[in-house]
């Protein structure tokens, strides 16, 4: 007359060992997701994209126009400079060191193409091919987006491939249209997905 109780007790214990199981799994599941992956904040393509504006109009303006090169440049240095800063704060949030696997693999996808687009600009520069430039710049840049994607969100490998269709598009456009270029690239798409990204992180 025990036994069905005994067996009672031991179905309950093996749902309850497998509930655990199961709870473990996808907690580990979870923590490996999460440690393969990295945060991209809105507010740093926005401030980007803020300074890519800004460079561009600086860059139309009548009497700046043939120091456009330089001014692109210091604006490329400021807007990489703001955004590493806001992304190591929201890793600093998440427990993320900036050695730590994520952020390597978001900097390997990403200084191939920038040390090809360095490249090239020096061999443009010193051929007096300026008219390249800006087309080299949103191509390889695209391609950037496109790698560190994996790491991060699908939504850089879209804002990737729109660089790429701009860097192309640039490439055989008239030199009075290459700035046009450069700030909707570096300037719009950078603000653009800056607030889609804020906003899709403030929904969650």
């Amino acid at each position: 007359m025990s036994y069905p109780q005994k067996q009672s007790v031991q179905s309950a214990n093996t749902v309850r060992i497998d509930s655990q199981v199961a709870a473990t799994l996808r907690y580990i599941r979870g923590s490996m997701e999460a440690a393969s992956s990295i945060a991209v904040p809105g507010s740093a393509g926005s401030a980007m994209g803020i300074v890519g504006l800004l460079a561009a109009v600086l860059s139309s303006t009548a009497g700046l126009r043939e120091h456009w090169l330089g001014i692109w440049l210091l604006a490329a240095a400021v807007a990489a400079s703001l955004g590493i800063a806001l992304k190591a704060r929201p890793s600093s949030l998440r427990g993320l060191r900036l050695s730590g696997t994520p952020v390597r693999k978001f900097a390997l996808c990403l200084i191939p193409s920038m040390f090809a687009g360095a490249v090239m600009t020096a061999v443009h520069w010193s051929a007096g091919n300026l008219h390249a430039i800006p087309g080299t710049w949103l191509l390889l840049y695209g391609c950037a987006l496109v790698a560190a994607s994996v790491p991060t969100t699908g939504t850089l490998a879209v804002m990737g491939g729109l660089f790429i269709s701009l860097g192309l598009l640039a490439l055989v456009l008239p030199d009075n249209l290459q700035t046009l270029m450069l700030g909707t690239g570096f300037g719009g798409l950078h603000l653009l997905f800056g607030l889609l990204i804020g906003r899709a992180d403030h929904g969650r």
